[in-house]
């Protein structure tokens, strides 16, 4: 399955228990089918201390989220939406559904 989402994509979450939430896409795992959004889906680890972490404790931080569980939100008109693809002379450009508009910089 072809991920549609990149990074630095606003995002917003439509199935879980942050529905409704959005945030932006700071990292892409394209084989898992997941994302990591900023501050979405944070848990707490608790870690030990270690050479590069003297303090150990409680950290939190975010966990994957699945790609079927957010939409991205187009830049110009503010609704979540599909993507589709279209030409652009030569370059293929990320198109949103409902406005029509190019998702990506030309």
């Amino acid at each position: 399955m072809g991920v549609t989402i990149k990074k630095n994509d606003t995002v917003m979450v439509i199935a879980g228990k942050e529905k409704g939430k959005t945030g932006r896409v700071f990292r892409v795992m394209s084989k898992e089918d997941r994302l990591l959004v900023e501050k979405i889906n944070i848990v707490k680890r608790h870690t030990r201390p270690t050479s590069t972490n003297r303090q150990g404790g409680i950290i939190e931080k975010e966990a994957p989220i699945h790609v079927s569980n957010v939409m991205v939100v187009c830049p110009k008109c503010g609704k979540t939406t599909r993507v589709s693809h279209s030409f652009e002379g030569e370059n293929k450009v990320r198109v949103c559904k409902k406005c029509g508009s190019p998702m990506d910089k030309v």
